[in-house]
């Protein structure tokens, strides 16, 4: 039978959560980490990650999730697929409600992370999956030889659309300003890209096929609103992401955007219950943030628990 008393729950088994369990298990607390899929969050779809220290050559997201995992295991962490249902952190005691059974826990890290947001314009749920996706690193190879649409102009919009030039003809990168958002480096290697068409100051307007999938997407100009038509067979949307938070029911401070709300110590708005990594209201969703916040709410979470314990 699973245990159902733990010192600290940590829900989310990405990078935030990998890093909030390594710090806890070497203060001998008895933890719980849940992850709803497999350990690594979005990292798992990233191809090629090149600037987080100790690795001067990079790595995939795959190669550093497994490092981390294997690192917390060396630890004696356990990691439980299991969802919250939802939890009640009012009191001392946080009663968490998993899929099979409730746990109790003095302290609780929310390390949920977040999903790519979609757009909300026509044929998007009719095609998603059957031509539109969110992971080149995952579906490129299906679109070999192909012409597809990219849809952003961030960070991963720009690396994601130049690992898509490994495998097709050509990308159209639709970006609705008049220059990318993405840091220098990825815009001039994008620039560079002769596999690359940069669509400026334009918005998707719809997604366009039949049974056979993908066959187009319609193209708003959002400066002069001409309205045109590009011929692709399919379209990969990195336009922002939601953070995973429905499970919290207003249990803790959210901002509009329905980030958890933190201060400098990772303490959300409900004494004992800390958030980290990419599901916080931070101004920057990297690896390396989300290792900075676990180790400080890990921190400030078994000071917690010393404190309730009367330490």
């Amino acid at each position: 039978m699973k245990p159902t008393e733990y010192d600290l729950v940590i829900i989310g088994g990405g990078p935030a959560g990998l890093t909030a369990s390594i710090y806890a298990a070497r203060a001998r607390l008895n933890i719980l980490v849940l992850e709803k899929s497999a350990p690594g969050g979005q990292i798992l779809v990233t191809d090629w990650i090149e600037n987080y220290p100790g690795f001067p050559e990079g790595l995939s997201g795959a190669d550093l999730v497994m490092k981390m995992t294997d690192q917390a295991k060396r630890f004696g962490v356990e990691i439980e697929t299991n969802r919250v249902q939802s939890m009640d952190v009012a009191d001392t005691v946080k009663k968490l409600v998993l899929s099979d059974r409730t746990v109790t826990c003095k302290a609780v890290i929310i390390a949920t992370g977040a999903s790519p947001r979609k757009l909300g314009v026509s044929g998007e749920e009719e095609f998603y999956g059957k031509g539109i996706s969110t992971c080149a690193t995952c579906d490129a190879p299906f679109f070999r030889n192909s012409v597809v649409a990219a849809i952003g102009g961030g960070d991963t919009a720009v690396q994601e659309s130049i690992f898509l030039t490994r495998f097709v003809d050509k990308v159209y990168l639709i970006h609705r300003r008049d220059q990318l958002r993405a840091t220098r480096i990825l815009q001039e290697r994008a620039l560079e890209n002769d596999k690359i068409e940069i669509v400026w100051d334009s918005v998707l307007t719809s997604v366009n096929g039949s049974d056979a999938g993908v066959e187009s997407v319609s193209v708003k100009n959002v400066k002069t609103g001409e309205a045109s038509e590009l011929a692709v067979e399919g379209c990969f949307v990195w336009v922002g992401i939601t953070p995973n938070t429905s499970f919290l029911n207003d249990t803790v401070q959210v901002d509009k955007g329905g980030f958890v709300v933190v201060n400098s110590k990772m303490e959300t708005s409900v004494p004992g219950v800390y958030a980290a990594g990419d599901v916080r209201n931070t101004p920057l969703r990297q690896v390396a943030t989300a290792v900075g916040d676990s180790a400080i709410a890990a921190f400030e979470a078994a000071n917690y628990i010393e404190t309730i314990e009367g330490h």
